[in-house]
């Protein structure tokens, strides 16, 4: 029987502002859910709205058929028309990240949060060159420059658990971006001390280096995808003599096999009574909220359980969009460890710095490690101005609405609605009578400004205004957007079949890794290109190819995929379609498979045009010799390079 203060959550996230957080439990749980979430949002029929938010014809079979950007996009707001609502979203694209406009780049590989704004690197004040009278042994001032706003990294030898007691003697600078991210992050100075590492890979190993595995001896993972950073964090866990558990997903949604992790979290021995002396834990849980490759989202409700069963948890939020640690699932469960990633410049500039949260009541699992060697993880950041910016705290539109200009909004002849309260648009009419903005390329004349507080934390937090558009729009419009535009290109996608000669039943050419069309699925969706004889298309070359259309995608391998069915020729049936896909069983575990997948991942900045651009080019494949013409295209062009 879940306890008052988990129903009373439960009951506020079903009304449709943020991803539901308690999922995935049992099948018939998660089906009641899903249908009280459903219901409780402004597109109740969520499904249907999707299908229908494409096109009348809504099956292609040749690239040219597809409807243009214009028509799509009005389909799109008759399905949908709470996204005009998110307009003010494309304002900050088109004021702060004109780069994107400008370099027609579509970014849809960005995993983790945004610091800083493009404008605001491009004004940023430079710093003067360390003269030749510095002081003998002091760090080097650097240059600042485009690519590089306001802080470089430097590695430093420092024991985890200093980090952790007194800052590692952090300076002023760091100080400052540590309340920010803390604030921004929902989370209590007073509860959390939080360690800079050099990118997400270097805070899973710095966890994996500083928990006591020798005493609590099992480390549990989540993931439904190869990942660098967890591998590294297995690797130095069974060094120290951990024994390594790992969640099953099932074929083809790849939702958690709950019984397995169940059985892997709760103890089946009786818990003796607790002595006087703090009991040693079963070991780590780590979980993510959500697949960064497939989209699937997982449960809060895991976090509960591990602790019930006394396993420390580790929240990994790397795949969180911006404003999700608002949801009411974090107060309710404090994780021991968090683990985020933050970089620079959306679209511009990818590095970055990881940070891992360590609750403070938990400093003393470090205790044993006092006499372990220096953690190269660990960094210090360095200010590249001499008087970095510091602004109060930014405030959020439940409290304050921004006060800007609304200036005509146009790309070429096509025509966007202003943002709007009205719960549906009656004729179309409406959507070609008025001025519309498609994806945020404005001509703006007024710049973003943010808004902030009057109240007596002057000057204590960073200006980091890719944080401030995030605090400035709010979590619900941020959700809403991002669900929009990922279940209308999952629709999208689906809806590409090759031509069907001779009545044969059409092959479609798109195959999709995970949840569907899902009102609580991730921003990100994992799929292969199939050609028109069936044969998978390798991912490389489609992430290739699609670079070479200025658009980035992500690739990875999907793990942990159980085909375990009670109809057994079903199961086999599903084990050759793995195989006949070009990709391996494992040998250790038949009834797993591993595939290669690409993945395209929506942002806070990403708008409809980005997708539209990814459907057309995905589109192309249609044409069963659009690979080799592409192929034989590169090759004249380097030929033609080495001539010159």
């Amino acid at each position: 029987m879940q306890s008052p203060c988990i129903r009373e959550a439960s009951q506020a996230c079903l009304r449709g502002c943020c991803r539901t957080p308690f999922l995935g439990l049992t099948d018939s749980s998660q089906t009641a859910i899903d249908r009280s979430s459903a219901a409780s949002t402004p597109a109740y029929n969520f499904h249907g709205t999707t299908e229908t938010s494409l096109h009348p014809d809504a099956r292609f079979s040749d690239h040219e058929s597809i409807p243009t950007l214009k028509d799509a996009f009005t389909y799109f707001i008759r399905a949908y028309p709470l996204y005009l609502d998110t307009q003010q979203i494309d304002r900050i694209r088109a004021d702060e990240y004109n780069h994107l406009a400008l370099s027609k780049h579509v970014c849809l590989d960005y995993n983790g949060q945004c610091l800083f704004s493009f404008a605001q690197q491009q004004s940023s004040p430079m710093a003067p060159a360390a003269s030749s009278s510095s002081p003998p042994g002091s760090p080097p001032l650097i240059l600042h420059s485009p690519g590089s706003p306001f802080f470089n990294i430097s590695h430093k030898a420092v024991k985890p658990n200093s980090q952790v007691k007194n800052g590692g003697q952090e300076s002023e600078f760091e100080s400052r971006i540590r309340s920010r991210i803390m604030k921004f992050m929902n989370l209590s100075e007073d509860d959390y001390a939080m360690v800079f590492t050099a990118n997400q890979s270097s805070a899973f190993k710095l966890l994996a280096d500083t928990y006591p595995f020798q005493q609590n001896r099992n480390l549990i993972t989540v993931y439904d995808h190869e990942s660098e950073a967890v591998d590294l964090m297995v690797e130095s866990s069974r060094k120290k003599g951990a024994r390594i558990y790992s969640a099953e997903f099932l074929w083809p949604n790849l939702n958690i096999s709950t019984g397995k992790l169940r059985r892997l979290i709760v103890s089946k021995r009786k818990r003796k009574k607790k002595m006087k002396m703090k009991m040693n834990k079963r070991g780590l849980f780590v979980l993510p909220l959500q697949s960064r490759l497939t989209g699937t989202p997982y449960s809060y409700q895991w976090l509960n359980i591990a602790r019930d069963n006394e396993w420390d948890v580790c929240l990994d939020t790397c795949a969180l969009g911006p404003k999700d640690m608002e949801t009411l699932g974090l107060s309710l469960f404090k994780p021991e460890f968090l683990i985020s990633s933050f970089y620079k410049v959306f679209g511009e500039n990818p590095s970055g710095f990881g940070c891992l949260f360590i609750k403070k009541s938990n400093v003393s699992l470090m205790e044993s490690l006092l006499t372990s060697p220096a953690n190269i993880g660990v960094i210090t950041l360095i200010s590249t101005s001499p008087s970095f910016p510091f602004t109060e705290e930014p405030e959020t539109t439940e409290t304050k609405t921004q006060q800007i200009s609304k200036p005509t909004l146009e790309i070429q002849n096509l025509a966007i609605p202003e943002s709007r309260n009205s719960p549906e648009i009656t004729e179309a009419t409406e959507i070609e009578e008025e001025e519309l903005s498609i994806t945020g390329i404005v001509e703006s004349t007024t710049p973003f400004v943010s808004t902030r507080s009057t109240n007596t934390e002057m000057n204590s937090y960073m200006d980091c205004r890719g944080l401030d558009h995030a605090d400035s729009v709010g979590l619900r419009l941020i959700s809403i957007r991002a669900r929009y535009l990922i279940n209308w290109l999952t629709n999208a996608l689906m809806n590409l079949q090759h031509p069907n000669p001779e009545g044969r039943i059409a092959k479609a050419l798109v195959r999709i890794y995970g949840p569907k069309i899902e009102i609580n699925r991730g921003p990100a969706v994992a799929f292969n290109i199939f050609d028109w004889k069936g044969e998978k298309v390798d991912p490389a070359m489609v992430q290739k190819l699609a670079d070479r259309s200025n658009i980035s995608l992500s690739n990875g391998i999907v793990k942990e995929v159980s085909f375990l069915d009670k109809n057994e020729e079903e199961n086999e049936m599903r084990k050759e379609r793995a195989m006949e896909e070009g990709e391996r069983i494992d040998r250790n575990e038949k009834r797993h498979c591993r595939i290669r997948v690409v993945s395209a991942g929506i942002g806070f900045l990403t708008n409809f045009e980005d997708v539209y651009k990814f459907w057309a080019f995905v589109s192309r494949f249609l044409d069963a010799d659009f690979v080799e013409k592409e192929r034989w295209r590169y090759m004249a062009l380097n030929q033609k390079t080495i001539e010159v």
